[in-house]
């Protein structure tokens, strides 16, 4: 098996393979063969209770912060909505000790990591042959199954006619880390009219914001200017590097839209494969749930079943989240939200907890 991309599910998916029996190569353009940082990128770093315990389950426990749930809160101030997690914590962590964790625990199954992109592809019934460039160029690597992990911009998706056309209305996400201890163990979700903040303790003395937004916000600090509240509380950190935390990251178009997940020996899985929104932070379980699903199929040597399987695995993420993110988008709904999760708390917990 070839894996493209070495992000948390791309990992996901070579660990399960590699302990199955599969003879497993990661290609990642963004690899550092030297031995350098692991792979970051823009993402709210929050791992539900689910998540976390999927983890564990391929035998990976990140350090972090305790998360106790999720609070929702007016951009502009006035009251707050908390729920609670009712399967125990979830848990804050850096995307890159999430990544590394990941790395560490593919390697210890045998699975060889290289720096290389997706270029081209080929397959017949028996293998597919991958055209990757690396630092030394061009080569081609022939595998019987190839998985793209390659995340919302999936070079394997358009590379096999996979590839659909998203909706107009597109949202963006940027993430920034603030050196601040963290004041809370909930997720805090500030909403503004066009805009949503999420803030995640991910050590003691770190948090990090990731800025929600319908079309490019411009820069950090256009789209942070929505965040009075917040603004406060973080003061001048809120602007300020933070040394070892990298710079500002951004993602988007967050809405990715692909025909079907599998084509003859390719299949897609994760951000690859179709995504919906960042808003309910469900990325890592629903990834991984989507990586056991991947295997066990090519385990039986029927690609079909995965395509299948992850219609299943995905409805829920799918069905809440499209129905939050359409509501968000409403003019008249949207500034309801948080009023309406306060004055009703048990089916704001309700949510949550069918979120996790």
């Amino acid at each position: 098996m070839l894996v493209a991309g070495a992000g948390p599910v791309g990992l996901a998916v070579a660990v399960l393979a590699a302990t199955s029996g599969f003879d497993v190569l990661v290609a990642d353009p963004r690899v550092d063969q030297a031995g350098g940082e692991p792979i970051d990128k823009a993402c709210g770093e929050g791992l539900l209770p689910l998540g976390l315990r999927r983890l564990r389950g391929l035998g990976v426990d990140p350090p972090g912060r305790p998360l106790a749930g999720i609070r929702y809160l007016r951009a502009t101030g006035g009251p707050t909505a908390d729920a609670r997690f009712r399967a125990g914590p979830g848990r804050g962590v850096r995307r890159t000790v999430l990544q590394g964790a990941l790395a560490a625990r593919a390697a210890d199954a045998g699975v060889a990591v290289i720096r290389g992109a997706v270029v081209g592809l080929a397959q017949d019934e028996r293998a597919v042959a991958v055209r990757l460039r690396g630092d030394g160029g061009e080569a081609v690597v022939r595998a019987r199954w190839l998985v793209g992990a390659d995340g919302l911009h999936s070079l394997v998706r358009r590379t096999s006619g996979l590839a659909s056309a998203a909706p107009r209305r597109a949202r963006y996400g940027l993430r920034r880390h603030v050196a601040v201890s963290p004041w809370t163990d909930f997720v805090e979700v500030h909403w503004a009219p066009h805009a949503e903040a999420y803030v995640t303790p991910v050590a003691d003395d770190l948090v990090g914001v990731a800025l929600l937004c319908r079309g490019r916000p411009g820069s950090w600090d256009a789209g942070f200017a929505a965040f009075p509240r917040l603004a406060e509380r973080l003061g001048a950190a809120a602007s300020a590097p933070v040394r070892g935390a990298g710079p500002v990251r951004g993602a988007g178009p967050l809405r990715q839209v692909a025909r079907r997940r599998v084509a003859g020996r390719v299949l897609l899985v994760g951000d690859a494969a179709g995504y919906v929104d960042a808003l309910t932070g469900e990325g890592i379980s629903v990834g991984v749930a989507q990586a056991q699903a991947l295997v066990g199929a090519l385990r039986l040597g029927d690609p079909q079943q995965y395509e299948r399987a992850w219609w299943a695995v995905t409805r829920r993420y799918r069905v809440l989240t499209g129905a939050l993110v359409g509501a968000a988008g409403h003019p008249l709904v949207r500034p309801l939200i948080v009023p309406a999760a306060r004055r009703l708390p048990p089916a704001y917990a309700a949510l949550v907890n069918l979120l996790e």
